[in-house]
This record gives structure tokens, sequence and C-alpha cells, in this order.
């Protein structure tokens, strides 16, 4: 009982300092990590094997962690370190293709593609950041189109701040459809044994739905607001045209790209896992970079990596410690075995949530939880995992602290004189966020249940 509330305390001390920021995220994970080694699994428990179980190191150098025949689960308890290394081969791949001018190059021939007209840059640049975000992170995203939507709107004249919006809400939600789209993807993923098929199969046909709607959903709201006085002819577009500096460089990087799509999508047939994937492309990138190597080593986000392993180890606390059977067991009574109510259960709670907590570490402590409920009520983990999923990655659009998608887009407006206040980002993204979540409710109800 003492270590179940050690670990609760210092699961909630985490939160509290990730929400109010007074210390950076991964001081806040690492600390309150090293705390549950020393507080839960020595001091309580006195158990050096569940401090073992949470660190989790033996299977990285077990054939099973780097190729398995078929899809199979990882443990969930502890540090995912398939999770780890995947993200950060993920990472060194897209600064190689942001210094070959890729993000840029793209934004800028698709705006020249519909003659600079604002409307259809809205429209276009909305299904790029779904369909972008399905395979990069969605900060990168943002990030890139972000800055070239504040540049293509001093060009045209038009307010930046309703584009921007709709492209934080449809990365998120194009994160959604693929297992390497968002990291809460990347953690259900690894940890229950899922592939990249399984998620488009799934989740994606979901969020592919819910951006049809919501793609007519943002048009009618800022449809007005998107008016240029700008008339440029072609003549003047050319103007604009984004000069690739390096080709080769630029060549190299949408193969690799492309090499990293075909192994995600086949990685249940090949058997290579996700960990093998990240390590791959990251090694050929930076094979490929050769003396900018360690130039795109240095802006790998070692922060982010590190806020994961503490994370891991503060979850595997309150796993190791049983507090997630019993809150498995009360959202079981609650719902008192009916599936619907479960589901909608799960996919509010987490969606609610996931709107002012980070849904990482959410949906990180989610997965046993998910797990315990599966086998107590007797539901088909898919089903619960999928609602997880479309949950957290949804929720965090309600917010402008939801996702940290969200962050740097409203940041990288403010940099640039367009400053987006609380009011106005949740009146346009929370009916969105609760359109999305009924649409993804109904989804799974009438497909599963």
């Amino acid at each position: 009982m003492i270590a179940q509330i050690t670990a609760v305390a210092i699961f909630l001390v985490m939160f509290g300092f990730i929400i109010t920021e007074k210390i950076e995220r991964h001081y806040a994970t690492l600390g309150c990590g090293a705390a549950t080694l020393l507080l839960v699994f020595g001091l309580c428990m006195r158990d050096l094997g569940a401090a073992l179980e949470t660190l989790n190191i033996t299977p990285i150098f077990s054939l099973h962690f780097w190729y398995e025949a078929g899809t199979s689960a990882e443990s969930s308890s502890g540090i995912n370190w398939a999770t780890i290394i995947f993200i950060a081969g993920m990472m060194v791949m897209v600064e190689g293709m942001a210094k070959a001018g890729f993000f840029q190059w793209l934004c800028m021939s698709i705006a020249k593609l519909v003659r600079f007209k604002t409307k259809p840059i809205f429209i276009t640049f909305m299904i790029m950041s779904a369909v972008l975000a399905m395979f990069i992170d969605s900060i990168t995203v943002i990030l890139f189109l972000a800055a070239v939507t504040v540049e293509l709107a001093q060009l045209l004249k038009f307010n930046p701040v309703p584009m921007i919006l709709a492209e934080i809400f449809c990365a998120n939600l194009g994160g959604s459809a693929t297992m390497c789209g968002d990291p809460p993807n990347i953690i259900i993923g690894t940890s229950l044994g899922y592939s990249f098929g399984d998620f488009l199969g799934n989740t994606g046909l979901i969020a592919g739905i819910s951006l049809i709607v919501v793609v007519i959903y943002f048009y009618l709201v800022f449809r007005k607001e998107l008016v240029s006085d700008v008339n440029m002819d072609m003549a003047d577009a050319s103007k604009y045209t984004y000069k690739i500096g390096n080709k080769r460089s630029f060549v190299i990087s949408c193969i690799i790209f492309g090499l990293a799509v075909v192994l995600l999508v086949t990685h249940a047939q090949t058997g290579l896992t996700v960990a093998t994937i990240g390590l791959f492309i990251a090694v050929l990138t930076l094979v490929a970079a050769g003396k900018s190597a360690l130039e795109l080593l240095k802006k790998v986000d070692y922060k982010t990596l590190l806020f994961f392993i503490g994370l891991f180890v503060v979850v595997g606390g309150l796993e190791q410690t049983g507090v997630l059977e019993v809150i498995a067991a009360f959202i079981g009574r609650i719902s008192g075995g009916n599936m619907y109510l479960m589901v909608a259960i799960i996919i509010w709670i987490s969606g609610i949530a996931s709107a002012f907590i980070d849904n990482i570490p959410f949906a990180a402590t989610m997965i046993p939880i998910i797990k315990n409920l599966s086998v107590a009520e007797n539901i088909g983990l898919p089903i619960l995992a999928w609602t997880l999923v479309m949950g957290t990655d949804i929720g965090g659009s309600a917010t402008p602290i939801g996702a940290s998608a969200n962050v740097v887009g409203t940041s990288v407006a403010a940099k640039e004189g367009h400053p987006i206040s609380w009011g106005r980002y949740c009146k346009a993204m929370v009916p969105a966020t609760i359109i999305v979540l009924v649409i993804s409710m109904v989804c799974i109800w009438f497909r599963y249940l």
C-alpha cells in the first residue's frame, strides 16, 4: 500500500511539473524516474527485479528486439527502448530532409500549383499537413508549414492565423492514422505489437473520414477571413519558386524517406522491428550527409528522448505496484461490462485529459490499463487500443497546450506578429475536436461492437 501511494505521489508530482513548466519537462521525468527507482523499488518494495524489469535493458541484446518473424508485442513494462530508438532515427531523417530543403520546396511548389490563391492553398495545406504527419513527426510538419504560411500571408496580404490553426488540427488528425504519425501511437504500437498496416486499416480509416468533415468545417468557419487583395499572375508567382540548393542531397533525402515508408508499411512481413528500421534509416541518413553528419546529430531533440526514458520509469512504478490494475477495475465497474459505455468512457476521458495534459505520458499510462480491462472484461484489446489512439491524438488539439504541434504552431505565429489567444484558439478548435471524437466513437461502435 505504501509503495502504491508513493508511486502515485511521484506520478502526480511529475505531471505537476510538466503542466506548470516550472522546470524543463525532461528534468521532471528523469528526476521522478530516479525517485521511483530509489523510493518505490528500493525503499518501499526492496525489489531489485522490479527495478531491472522497469529499466528493461536486457531485451536490447536479444535477436527478438531487432528481428521478429510476425507481429509480436514488446514488453509494456518500463522503458520501451524500441520507441526511443525509432523516434531518434526518425529525428535524424527529418533533420536531413530539412537541410536538403524538402519541406520548403514542397510547400512553395503546391502554392504555385494552385496559382497562389488563398482558398485553394488553405485546403491543400490542410490535406498536406495531414498526409505529411502520417509519416513525419507533427512538430516538424507544423514548424515548416507555419513558417511558409506566414511567408505566403505576407506575400498575398491575408491573415495566416486561420490557416495555421487548421494545419495544426489536421497534423494531429493525420498523426492518428499511422503507427509512426504521433508519439502515443509509436508507444501503443510497440507495446501491443501492432503494425503500420494495423493502424492504417483501423485508425487510418477513421482519420480519413474525419479529414473530409474537418476540411469542410474549417472552410466554412474561416472562408470570410481567407480573402486576399493581391491578384498575382504567374509571371510574379514564378519569382517565389523555391530553388533547391543541393539537388544531390535533395534526391537522396527523398529516396531515404521513401525507403523508410516502405520499411514501415512492410515491417510485419519482413520481420524488421521499428527499432531496426529507425536505426537503419538514421545510419543511412548520416552516411549520406557525409561531413554534415555531426551537424544533424547536434540538431536531434535529445531532451524529448530523455523525457520518454524518465516517463517510462515513472509509469513502470505504477504498473509494478498494481496501481494500474486498480484503475482498470474501476473503469470496468463504472461501465458495468457494457462495451459501448466502456469505449465512450475511454475516448472521452482520453480526449478531455489530453486537452490539458501531455498525451504522451497519458497514453503510456493507459496502455497497461486497457490490457487489464481487456482481460478482466473479456473485450478485444484492439478495440480499446484504437479507442485510446483516437482519444489521445485528437483530444490534444482542443487547447494551445494539448499537443506539441499546437505549442510550435502558435509560437511561430506569435513570433511573426500574429499572437493567438486561448479564446481565439479554442473557439475554432474545440468544436472540431468534439466533432472528430464523436465520429471516432460512432465508427468504433458500428465497426467493432
